[in-house]
């Protein structure tokens, strides 16, 4: 049996509580805010002891797992402070918002010699597994080109109740990296390591730092090109969108869900998709913890088997450099040559 603390109390802890309880070898032991009343608040809402000192938090008896669900911009102490005293970690995406604090946070994980997890839920769906399985089998070809379209929509009071979503120190930015860095996590996967890319943000609808519209051209290690659309001010807001083309075949996953697929010399037959698919399209809430405590399961059984897992903190950074990649672009108004240096 783990035993469990998160650090965070906002909605996201919420899914995180409920997954991690729904796992038999998994015990939510404690929560800790950085504010008095909102531990407050937690110890009442989860029923067990909240702290709003991390360093007492961290004392609590036989913790294992500390789950980061703070701001993003705001994982790296906390993170740092757990890896110092042996614990695991497990931490909301994105890993952080600049290359720099992710490798901090990666080395860190690394000499204290703990496991680190980083969320990317949209990895479980079964749909993107037969997706992935078919691409890695060559089923589609040689890959000739990758999209990824997050064109969703958020309303007014998303940003303007919130003291730190769409600000650049402690969102990162906008729409990529908030919102479209779980379908780019998954371009990523499909479609392998980036050469170069080309983009462009603007702020065009919301009162924000970051962007609310994201565009690039992306050039693939392979060979293949691809574009990337991400928006928070697009109405009303369509599901997430992954397209894939080979010489072969192509496919499409859209909301979670494959709806359409198509090899050559092979019969179509899109079979009904059984697994349970949330778009956060117009609704940051509208998702479901279904797939977090599939990502749970998986890390706590790599804990208790010595096993691997899908995201560690080498694979989260891919979704990020690319992310930086394209405000990096934006910026200077020219291409970016993968790696680069910020």
């Amino acid at each position: 049996m783990k035993k469990v603390g998160i650090i965070g109390t906002g909605a996201i802890a919420g899914i995180h509580a409920a997954s991690i309880r729904a796992i038999k070898n998994a015990e939510l032991v404690a929560v800790c805010s950085s504010s008095p009343d909102r531990a407050k608040e937690a110890e009442s809402k989860f029923g067990i002891k909240a702290y709003s000192d991390i360093q007492a938090f961290l004392t609590h008896p036989d913790l294992d797992i500390i789950c980061i669900c703070t701001a993003s911009g705001q994982h790296l102490e906390p993170a740092l402070a757990a890896a110092k005293v042996g614990k695991h970690l497990i931490i909301e995406k994105p890993i952080e918002v600049t290359l720099a604090r992710a490798d901090q946070l990666i080395e860190a994980c690394q000499v204290h010699g703990v496991k680190l997890a980083v969320i990317f839920q949209n990895r479980f769906s079964s749909d993107y597994q037969k997706l992935k399985s078919a691409v890695d089998a060559g089923l589609f070809g040689k890959l000739l080109m990758g999209n990824a379209y997050v064109n969703w929509f958020r309303n007014e009071e998303y940003y303007s109740k919130s003291d730190w979503k769409g600000t650049i120190a402690v969102d990162g930015g906008g729409a990529l990296i908030n919102q479209g860095i779980h379908t780019i996590d998954l371009l990523l996967d499909l479609m392998g390591e980036v050469s170069s890319l080309f983009g462009q943000v603007k702020t065009t609808y919301h009162q924000i730092e970051g962007e609310d519209l994201g565009v690039a051209i992306v050039n693939f290690k392979n060979g293949a090109i691809g574009n990337i659309t991400s928006a928070t001010a697009l109405y009303p807001g369509l599901p997430e969108r992954i397209e894939i083309f080979g010489t072969k075949g192509s496919a499409i996953l859209e909301g979670g869900k494959i709806t359409h697929w198509e090899i050559k010399g092979s019969e179509t037959k899109l079979e009904e998709s059984q697994v349970f698919s949330s778009s956060g399209a117009a609704d940051p809430m509208a998702i479901s913890g279904v797939l977090h405590q599939l990502q749970w399961a998986e890390f706590i059984d790599s804990l208790e088997n010595e096993g691997e897992y899908s995201v560690d903190g080498t694979t989260a950074r891919k979704s990020l450099e690319l992310i930086r990649g394209i405000y990096l672009s934006s910026k200077r108004q020219s291409i970016v040559n993968f790696p680069f240096e910020e």
